[in-house]
């Protein structure tokens, strides 16, 4: 203990980052009651809070690797105590120490790297820390999000009841509370732009889980606004991901993965590699060819032989050259992509058309099966009606003919006919016996 210099007099004199990591590779072995101590002491001192938030990343990765970067190495953590203690407690020290640090950070809010953060994030919910502490973490990592990277991003779901592979539920989050962060207008327009990259990121590495859904795809690329992505070739790039790794998706998802696209915002890379996918709706392929075309037709060249060419959105605030006229290579490509451009058209109206006039065909066909089977059945009954009336009026005739003596004769009406008067008896035929 006397051996160690004063942390006081270390830190106020020379480099104060690599004099607090000389100093911290003898005191990262003191327990952490003492180096909370020490901590107030050097906050008492008025030290900056980047330098404290320094310190506290220091001492966190020298004691417990998991929050070390994956670039950096770091030495086993000095264990103390018992060398086989049980799972639980073990967890429970690592939960006690993350949200011991968490208690402990500064709170300038950025007085932490936000990549540090993004792993006590991590850690945090790893262990099951209080919701109060994750809270913490995540408006202090919303406050700084354009500083945090791709790789730092991909947490995974320790949600039992989410399948997801990664926790996009959380990463929603933090886009959101940075949106409404930006619209106090405290985040510049730069800034905004990392997030939007960030996010399209992050996007598609996580479309090839098989088990994320369309709507929280689209939720999470809906959660910016319109102006943070200059271009929308990252977004294009991770639907593409998404459609390849979900090949069941139904049609109805595709276009509401489409609609976050916007074709004008798309390089002509893109925009052509869309024109040939046949995982995206046709009214997707055909937008993208309109916008390409657009965009072709839109650069003229006016009479004094300079070109002049109409911004795009994406292109507001670009310093494009205007003074230089096209060469003649230039121009035979330009109408050679017009030209492939509109037969692309109209081979794509020619197939819409083709389609029309089968669905209406069908349609035909349909309504004609249905008035021949309308016309059978009248016939029929045209046919069946009458016998059933001359059959009705037979049986009448029969009944007024019987009663009237016409008709057929029947031994009991014949009887009744041949009935002799009384007293005399009916001749009988001698039987001859031959």
């Amino acid at each position: 203990m006397n051996n160690l210099a004063s942390p006081e007099s270390v830190i106020f004199s020379g480099n104060p980052q690599s004099s607090a990591k000389c100093w911290f590779d003898d005191a990262c072995i003191l327990d952490m009651d003492y180096f909370i101590k020490t901590l107030s002491g050097i906050k008492a001192k008025g030290v900056r809070p980047d330098l404290i938030g320094y310190i506290i990343t220091h001492y966190a990765t020298k004691w417990f690797p998991d929050l070390a970067s994956s670039g950096t190495k770091t030495p086993s953590p000095v264990t103390t105590g018992d060398l086989t203690e049980t799972a639980t407690s073990s967890w429970m020290k690592k939960k006690i120490f993350v949200e011991t640090l968490v208690g402990i950070l500064p709170p300038e809010r950025d007085s932490v790297a936000c990549n540090f953060l993004l792993r006590l994030l991590k850690m945090a919910n790893m262990v099951g820390a209080d919701s109060a502490y994750v809270t913490e973490l995540e408006k202090r990592i919303s406050w700084q999000l354009e500083t945090a990277s791709l790789g730092e991003m991909m947490i995974p779901c320790f949600n039992h009841d989410c399948g997801n592979l990664f926790d996009v539920e959380l990463v929603i989050r933090l886009v959101k509370r940075f949106v409404s962060i930006m619209d106090e207008g405290i985040k510049s327009g730069g800034e905004v732009i990392k997030v939007g990259k960030l996010v399209d990121g992050y996007l598609a590495e996580a479309a090839v889980d098989y088990n994320l859904g369309s709507p929280e795809f689209v939720e999470l690329a809906g959660a910016l606004p319109g102006h943070a992505r200059v271009t929308h070739d990252g977004l294009y790039r991770a639907i593409d991901t998404y459609l390849k790794a979900h090949p069941g998706v139904s049609k109805e998802e595709r276009k509401s993965l489409c609609r976050l696209l916007d074709s004008r915002k798309l390089t002509p890379e893109a925009s052509l590699h869309a024109a040939q996918n046949d995982r995206l709706p046709v009214r997707a392929v055909i937008q993208a060819l309109f916008s390409e075309q657009s965009k072709l037709n839109g650069r003229r060249i006016d009479w004094s032989g300079s070109l002049i060419s109409t911004p795009s959105p994406n292109m507001v605030g670009s310093a494009e050259p205007t003074g230089r006229c096209p060469s003649k290579r230039e121009m035979t490509v330009q109408h050679t992509e017009i030209r492939r451009l509109k037969e692309d058209v109209l081979r794509l109206q020619s197939q819409c058309f083709k389609m029309q006039g089968q669905i209406e065909r069908i349609v035909e066909e349909k309504k004609n099966k249905m008035k021949k089977k309308k016309r059978w059945f009248f016939k029929w009954k045209k046919l069946i009606m009458p016998s059933f009336k001359t059959l009705s009026l037979t049986n009448e005739d029969r009944e007024v003919k019987g009663e009237m003596g016409f008709g057929r004769q029947t031994p009991m009406s014949i009887k009744k006919k041949t009935r002799l008067p009384r007293g005399t008896t009916p001749t009988r035929r001698r039987k001859s016996i031959s």
